[in-house]
C-alpha cells in the first residue's frame, strides 16, 4: 500500500511512499521532450513537457508511479484493490490505459484546469502492458502547485474529487476516507480539556495527549487520517533543507517497516522508497528503505530536449558518519 502528500512553504512539494512486499528494477527516469509516446489508441505525442520521476522502464517504456512535469504539474498512482474498475474501449472517447494515464497527463497538462478539460472525454481501459505486466488496480493523486485532486475509475464510472487535503492512501474510496476525517475533529496539538465530565478531576499525565484517538496502525484508512493530522498541524521553515526534511518526516509517520505486514511465506510489506518532489525547482528527491540519506536529482539540469530517456540507478546502500 502507499501514502502520497503534498506540502507548501515557500516552494510546494509532492511525493509519496511506495509501500510493497516486492520490487521492480525502479530508476529515477526523466523524460525529455522529444521523447516519442505511443499509445495503444494510436495517438503519439512528441515535442511534449518534460518530466522526473519513479519509474520501471521495460522495453524503452517508463512505467511511472510517480512523476512532475516541468511545469510544476505532480501525478501519483496508488493501490485501489478491487474498487478499481477500468473498462472496454469507447468510441468518441480518449481510451488511456492505466498504465499510460500519468503520461498521458504530464506530457499535455500544466495546471488542474487542464487537467479536468482533459478527464472530459477520458476513459481509462483495462489494456494490459503485456501479459507478464497486468493492469494494476490504481487510483490516483494529480496536484499543481496550489490544489489537488482524485481520480478514481470505479464501477460507477470515472470519479473525479477536489482533495482538499493533499493526501491519498488506498483503500476506500476517496469520498468515504474524507468523510470518515469527521470521526477525529476533536483531535488537537493542544492539552486535552475535560469534556467528560465536570465531577471528576483528571491528570494531564502526559504531552501529546490532545492527539489520543489518532490511528497507528499501518491499515490504509488509518494513514489517511495519520498523514492527514501530521500534515495539515506541519510547521517548518521554508528553506530548501527544512521544507524537504519535514516532508520526508511527515511521510515517516506512516511508513511500515518489515515484518510489522506480514504477506504470507517470508514476505513483508516496507516502505521500498519515500520521494519528495519540488514542483518549482523540478527537482526528485528520495530515500530507500535501507539508505536514509535524502538523494537529489534536478531534472533542470540535464538536457530536455533530447529523445531519450535519461535513467539514475538508486542508491540503496546506506551509509554511516563516524564523528569519532
Amino acid at each position: 500500500m502507499c501514502t502520497a502528500i503534498t506540502y507548501n512553504t515557500k516552494d510546494h512539494y509532492f511525493g509519496r511512499n511506495f509501500d510493497l512486499e516486492y520490487s521492480y528494477k525502479e530508476t529515477v527516469t526523466i523524460t525529455p521532450r522529444n521523447y516519442l509516446f505511443r499509445f495503444r489508441n494510436g495517438k503519439e505525442i512528441q515535442n511534449h513537457y518534460a518530466f522526473i520521476g519513479m519509474s520501471y522502464v521495460f522495453q524503452d517504456y517508463p512505467l511511472y508511479y510517480d512523476a512532475i512535469n516541468e511545469k510544476g504539474l505532480g501525478m501519483a498512482g496508488l493501490n485501489f484493490p478491487t474498487n478499481a474498475d477500468y473498462k472496454e474501449e469507447q468510441g468518441g472517447k480518449d481510451n488511456i490505459a492505466s498504465f499510460e494515464f500519468i503520461p498521458w497527463i504530464l506530457s499535455q497538462c500544466a495546471t488542474l484546469q487542464e487537467v479536468k478539460n482533459l478527464l472530459h472525454n477520458l476513459n481509462i481501459t483495462k489494456t494490459s502492458f503485456n501479459e507478464q505486466l497486468p493492469a494494476s488496480p490504481l487510483h490516483w493523486i494529480i496536484s499543481d502547485k496550489e490544489h489537488s485532486i482524485t481520480v478514481e475509475c470505479v464501477k460507477e464510472g470515472l470519479k473525479v474529487y477536489d482533495n482538499s487535503v493533499g493526501v491519498l492512501t488506498n483503500n476506500p474510496t476517496f469520498d468515504i476516507q474524507m468523510f470518515q476525517l469527521n470521526n477525529y475533529m476533536n483531535l488537537s496539538i493542544e492539552p486535552p480539556i475535560n469534556n467528560f465530565s465536570k465531577k471528576l478531576n483528571f491528570d494531564t499525565y502526559s504531552r501529546g495527549m490532545g492527539a489520543l484517538g489518532l490511528p497507528g496502525d499501518l491499515s490504509s484508512a488509518s494513514r489517511f487520517v495519520k498523514a492527514t493530522f501530521t500534515k495539515m498541524n506541519s510547521l517548518s521553515g521554508d528553506s530548501e533543507i527544512e521544507s524537504v526534511s519535514q516532508f520526508f518526516h511527515i511521510l515517516g509517520s506512516v511508513e511500515q517497516q518489515r515484518g510489522c505486514v506480514h504477506m504470507g511465506e517470508d514476505k513483508y510489506e516496507i516502505t521500498i522508497y519515500s520521494s519528495c518532489c519540488n514542483l518549482d525547482k523540478g527537482i526528485y528527491y528520495y530515500k530507500t528503505y535501507d539508505n536514509s540519506q535524502i538523494i537529489g536529482i534536478d531534472m533542470m539540469k540535464e538536457d530536455l530536449n533530447g529523445e531519450q530517456l535519461l535513467q539514475y540507478d538508486l542508491v540503496k546502500e546506506q551509509t554511516l558518519a563516524m564523528q569519532n
